[in-house]
């Protein structure tokens, strides 16, 4: 599974569960994720690519403050 930066993910393990991040960098294991809220865009969490999925989405993320990615995200939590 290749994750690409602004890539829109689910959190499917973790106290995070549930909800959808975007994903601000990527490695083989492990991507960094924010959602703008309780995962600013300046401070993103670490996780484990097995315990994501990821939807067909893309955000861009250059120039984007954390209020504007939260609004973004919102749209994929309505959705469900």
């Amino acid at each position: 599974m290749k994750l690409l930066k602004g890539s829109v993910v689910k959190a499917e393990a973790g106290r995070d569960g549930g909800k959808y991040f975007a994903v601000v960098d990527a490695g083989e294991k492990y991507c960094f994720i924010a959602d703008g809220k309780s995962r600013k865009l300046a401070s993103p969490k670490r996780k484990n690519i097995k315990h994501i999925r990821v939807t067909d989405s893309m955000i861009d993320l250059n120039d984007i403050t954390d209020k504007k990615l939260r609004n973004m995200l919102k749209q994929f939590s309505d959705a469900e």
